[in-house]
């Protein structure tokens, strides 16, 4: 597209509907007659037709194309593309990679982007991050991911209820502004629900006010009544959910010797796993590497060639997948959470669907809508709502922060790190995993998958120590072997998350203090004082032995 002479490309969240054309003639048809050039080029090669391929080259000569052929190359080899294809046989995420390719190659003036990370892996988001920082045009992306914005973004730009606002700063600088906007915006609606509240006893108590008929001061107190129902109006945010978890045995899956080869390709080979109760673990990989079929085989929905999985006891599962298939798309959004009733219910209290709903940010407008009128962000939000209405200890997430924006991501986030069951998360939202999981799962050739502890800043930078390691442990081979007291790979895993463990309970612990310590505190009910004690006492106890624990695992170790 062009504007007063502005070259214009982008990639929308939407996928068009494609004609029978060829990947390639797809991503270089933006060029023009260059464009066409090059696709005849291509298939002539394809095809052998050497006279048709010799003409072409003078053509390529001619228009100076020679330089074009590594990019489109490089882009597609980048993004995972098979330019052999034809566009109408590619699935809706190959084709958003195709789109996103063809922009790429169009070097435009300016360049738009519409969540350009979702269906990529982390291997293609880290190359387009590098890609658009070099990038000589202007550059507006929308996208959830935060370190993608971190990484690119010189400019944001925020539309919150209904306003927009510009901040002339990096991701990072713009989260500390929008906290202390937030903090400076909560004093004003204290101070103005103070106000409206000294309104409100001078019309019920004011008699001389109301015999001198101050219209003024009511109208004004009418004024403030409509800005405070504005305000409490707006679609709000949650800050935290009280999940019903029942609680599972100690081992949840353990699998031994795992081997799985489908249609010739080596999926897993000797691949071995133990996931303890509270264990958040992220799988991570390139796009068909077998993800989700390892789930899958986890699980127990899939039988592998040759090894053993066994699940433990007490399990409740809810699979949240990539395609949505738990939603059912005729049917409302209240359907598909109560399924027919009016109440759903959480931690053995009953708690209407409506206001359940509105926990996931859903408006009352949707509530009777079908699934099939939803966004991508409300599907997920309606899925995750469907699953967690019922007693989950096993949360099994494939890709769940697709579609959603960053105020719910970061309501599933918090949600997450609060969660007491088990999770296993596969994603390629680097910030989401580092701020969920205790480990990660990591792809490293076919049939080869590798735990480490931490998020994925830590596995990277084990990655770059990992030659140094290598190279410091080789005169040690020989050494005479003392592996009476070692740590197994499970207590060093242990010991690993014991420090995050400790640090986490030390500050639920200053929360309670905090509260005990409110004036308000003691005029609560006795029941409500002796439940935050007992509480507080059960941490206590939960630390020391955290604390005890460490000190043996240190002194094997």
């Amino acid at each position: 597209q062009q504007l007063s002479g502005l070259r214009i490309a982008g990639l929308t969240q939407e996928v068009p509907i494609t004609a029978n054309e060829s990947v390639y003639h797809f991503l270089v048809k933006s060029l023009g007659n260059v464009g066409e050039v090059l696709a005849q080029y291509y298939e002539s090669a394809q095809q052998g037709d050497m006279d048709k391929l010799g003409k072409c080259q003078l053509q390529m000569d001619n228009l100076h194309a020679w330089d074009l052929l590594p990019l489109v190359e490089t882009m597609a080899t980048r993004l995972g593309i098979e330019t052999s294809g034809n566009m109408a046989d590619l699935s809706g995420g190959m084709k958003r990679r195709v789109l996103l390719a063809a922009a790429l190659i169009a070097k435009p003036d300016l360049l738009l982007l519409d969540e350009p990370t979702n269906h990529l892996d982390i291997e293609a988001i880290e190359w387009l991050e590098s890609y658009l920082k070099n990038f000589s045009g202007s550059l507006v992306v929308v996208t959830h991911d935060r370190e993608f914005l971190a990484q690119v973004a010189t400019q944001i730009v925020e539309i919150d209820r209904g306003k927009i606002h510009v901040h002339e700063c990096d991701y990072e600088t713009y989260l500390d502004r929008r906290e202390s906007n937030r903090l400076s915006e909560q004093k004003q609606n204290d101070l103005f629900d103070k106000k409206l509240a000294e309104e409100e006893v001078w019309i019920r108590t004011g008699v001389k006010a109301r015999r001198t008929r101050n219209e003024g001061r009511v109208r004004a107190l009418k004024a403030l009544r409509e800005q405070y129902s504005a305000r409490r109006n707006q679609q709000g945010s949650v800050k935290s959910l009280n999940l019903d978890v029942s609680r599972s045995g100690m081992d949840v899956v353990e699998a031994k010797q795992l081997n799985y080869t489908i249609a010739g390709k080596t999926l897993l080979r000797d691949f071995s796993l133990l996931l303890t109760r509270g264990d958040k673990l992220g799988i991570i990989g390139p796009n068909g590497c077998g993800k989700t079929t390892l789930v899958r085989l986890l699980l127990g929905e899939l039988a592998p060639d040759s090894g053993k999985v066994k699940l433990g006891t007490s399990l409740n599962v809810a699979y949240f997948d990539q395609l949505r298939r738990h939603l059912q798309e005729d049917k409302t959004v209240m359907f598909n959470v109560g399924e027919g009733s009016d109440h759903v219910t959480i931690n053995g209290k009953q708690k209407h669907v409506a206001s359940y709903l509105k926990d996931f940010l859903f408006s009352p407008e949707r509530f009777n809508q079908p699934v099939s009128s939803l966004s991508g962000g409300e599907r997920n939000r309606l899925l995750l709502a469907k699953l967690l209405a019922k007693p989950v200890n096993l949360l099994v997430m494939d890709e769940p922060t697709n579609d959603l924006d960053i105020e719910t991501l970061e309501l599933l986030e918090n949600m997450l790190l609060e969660y007491p069951g088990t999770l296993i998360l596969i994603s390629h939202d680097r910030a989401f995993i580092n701020q969920v999981v205790t480990s990660v799962l990591v792809y490293e050739a076919p049939g080869l998958f590798n735990e480490f502890v931490g998020g994925y800043d830590e596995y990277k930078v084990h990655k770059k120590q990992q030659p140094r390691a290598v190279v410091a442990k080789v005169p040690e081979v020989k050494a005479p072997r003392e592996t009476g007291n070692k740590l197994s790979f499970n207590e060093q895993k242990e010991l690993s998350k014991l420090p995050t463990d400790i640090e986490k309970l030390e500050i639920k612990i200053a929360a309670i203090h905090a509260q005990m310590a409110a004036p308000e505190f003691y005029q609560q009910s006795a029941e409500v004082i002796a439940e935050t004690n007992q509480k507080l006492l059960n941490e206590e106890k939960i630390l020391n032995e955290k604390y005890a624990r460490w000190e043996v695992l240190a002194a094997k170790e």
